[in-house]
């Protein structure tokens, strides 16, 4: 086992304190230490040293990436600035855990998937979607066969939006590179990569209060995607920044010999349902870790780098999710089918 993994986080926005009060946790048990942070917002300096007591800030991420204090790098800043900085980190020799999605573009992906292959570090991309428990518990029913061949999915997840960040709503951004990825993650986790998309996509609210200001939407708010999983299997998925409120369970996976159920989201589970044909009535498991994180895949980095264990996050996993979003963008604007090309190997 390695020393305490030093951590430099670049991006000091929302996300960033959700991360950093995990890093808390994690430092407290002695598997990391949080020694740097970077910001384009010179503002962000009294964040990084009154809050989270950390002397070293800089507003240029190339100088963190080489620190030699740091072995892995957090990359929390805008999406469209997410490749850029990843591959910074990776050419650096450093371990590299990017927010979703991993890239804006497809050849930034591709780029940064080739480059993870013939480095010493990590890459993992976010969302953390499947290693949670609840994931885990639902994957090895379905490798047990208890509700025997999925035929069709239905998952769903949306609130009203962000009244922060311009760039949720610009070119770049968007619902599905926000929301529709969770879902996207977490059904292709279960059953694989996709061979087609459709989707519906649009902006449904035209204009938006975003840091006190009126701007105009730019990017989708609202999409519904469908998935073909092949062999006449399908799935569908509802998001968008449209969504006041939802009750009922948040992914549906309807097999030959049953249904399961993820209760809650699946970047906050609270456990699962099981109905299977030869039993009555549902089957209703716990959540095993209500307090598991969204940011949990920054234990599962530490785990890996610590131990030398491959991710179960690959980053093959998160292309296909990315080719998915984009071939639904466009799919949303032609109205046609869209192939998908990539593939990756579930971990097990």
């Amino acid at each position: 086992m390695a020393d305490r993994v030093g951590i430099g986080v670049v991006g000091c926005g929302s996300v960033s304190h959700q991360y950093m009060a995990l890093a808390r946790t994690l430092e407290s048990e002695g598997l990391c230490a949080t020694v740097a942070a970077c910001d384009t917002d010179e503002g962000k300096r009294e964040l990084a040293r009154e809050t989270w007591g950390l002397p070293v800030f800089t507003t240029d991420y190339r100088e963190l990436v080489v620190r030699a204090d740091v072995d892995l790098v957090l990359v929390l800043t805008p999406m469209r600035e997410h490749a850029r900085v990843a591959r910074a980190a990776l050419l650096a020799g450093r371990h590299a855990l990017v927010e979703k999605p991993m890239a804006s573009s497809l050849a930034e992906a591709a780029g940064l998937v080739e480059l993870a292959r013939t480095v010493p570090g990590l890459l993992i991309c976010a969302p953390h979607t499947v290693v949670s428990p609840t994931f885990r518990a639902i994957a090895e029913r379905l490798d047990a066969g208890d509700i025997g061949r999925v035929l069709t999915a239905r998952a769903r997840y949306g609130w009203a939006g962000p009244s922060w960040g311009k760039w949720f709503y610009q070119p770049g951004g968007g619902v599905l590179f926000d929301l529709g990825v969770y879902n996207l993650t977490t059904l292709t986790g279960w059953l694989g990569p996709a061979r087609r998309v459709m989707a519906m996509t649009g902006v449904a609210i035209p204009e938006r209060t975003v840091d006190g200001e009126r701007i105009r939407v730019e990017a989708e708010d609202n999409a519904q995607v469908l998935l073909d999983l092949g062999d006449s299997v399908f799935a569908s998925i509802t998001t968008g920044f449209t969504m006041q409120s939802a009750r009922g369970p948040a992914i549906e996976l309807y097999g030959s010999r049953g249904v399961l159920q993820m209760l809650g989201d699946d970047w906050a589970p609270r456990g699962y349902e099981m109905w299977r044909g030869e039993q009555s009535g549902w089957e209703t498991v716990a959540e095993t870790d209500p307090g598991w994180p969204w940011t949990a895949g920054l234990r599962h980095a530490l785990k890996c780098i610590r131990a030398g264990e491959p991710p179960r996050i690959t980053p093959e996993h998160a292309y296909h999710v990315l080719e998915i979003m984009l071939r639904a963008q466009e799919s949303g604007r032609d109205g046609r089918a869209h192939d998908l090309t990539s593939r990756f190997e579930l971990p097990r």
